[in-house]
């Protein structure tokens, strides 16, 4: 009930998975700049060295208080800040909220070793409010699974090339789904994909490199409506392009009762 509530009230005045501001889509190969607050879910995950603030991190916003992300995004001792409603890193921006994390909570089962369950839920110290430019990504319903070559985009402000420095413009990439038969083939990823993943690229043509550690594969529903199925988890930090090698995400649709119980238990 606390959790139908909360959907409720995030649904109040500016719903899920809509933004103010429809991003261009397009089929360029590789990353370009997004329209600005295009994706108004997306966030900045930053931790405090020696008194600056450095970007680690995607995320997603999910309501008003709470952000989805990778549990390998998540390290013991370090101060993190949420930053949302940003599009130009470093600039200072209007309408920029930055929060601080009242709870982390990384899965029971993560498995850093073997990168399974590779998923965190951040509860913001407070509510934000929801604007044009700060909005909440719906979830898919429980144990959805998209087809092979569903269109997707990945979000972030992840490495323009391999090695090379993050971005400073948020970036976006059109990252066509890869069935799991396909993507747990031997000479694809093989064992190491399993069902609670998704894959999306990989093809040779597609560039996976700019999606950013713990942001949202972006996959729009049949109502037009934007849902965040996967989390950046591994593979992204291989060469663009890299054939039969897709960026492999953390798939949300089978973690629906695991978040769902969180948030009504923190």
């Amino acid at each position: 009930m606390k959790f139908a509530v909360a959907l409720l009230f995030v649904a109040g005045a500016y719903g899920c998975g809509i933004p103010t501001f429809p991003p261009l889509l397009s089929r360029v190969v590789g990353g370009e700049d997004v329209k600005p607050h295009s994706w108004p879910w997306q966030i900045s995950l930053q931790y405090n060295k020696e008194g600056e603030w450095r970007h680690t991190c995607g995320g997603t916003l999910i309501s008003d208080q709470w952000v989805l992300t990778a549990a390998h995004c998540i390290s013991k001792g370090r101060q993190y800040r949420v930053a949302m409603g940003k599009h130009n890193l470093p600039l200072t921006e209007e309408g920029v909220v930055f929060l601080s994390p009242a709870s982390i909570i990384v899965h029971e089962k993560w498995n850093p070793l073997f990168i399974r369950n590779d998923i965190a839920l951040i509860k913001l110290e407070s509510p934000v409010t929801l604007a044009d430019t700060i909005m909440a990504a719906c979830l898919p319903a429980a144990g959805v699974i998209l087809p092979h070559d569903e269109p997707c985009y990945v979000t972030g402000w992840g490495r323009t090339y391999t090695g090379g420095p993050i971005a400073d413009i948020l970036q976006q990439a059109l990252l066509p789904v890869v069935d799991h038969a396909t993507c747990s083939k031997p000479d694809w990823w093989g064992y190491q994909v399993k069902e609670t993943m998704v894959c999306a690229g990989g093809d040779g043509v597609v560039s996976g490199c700019n999606g950013d550690s713990g942001g949202p594969l972006n996959c729009q529903n049949s109502a037009g409506v934007w849902e965040v199925h996967g989390i950046v988890s591994f593979g992204s930090g291989l060469s663009c392009n890299f054939p039969k090698k897709p960026t492999v995400f953390t798939r949300v649709s089978s973690y629906i009762d695991w978040i769902d119980s969180k948030m009504v238990a923190y």
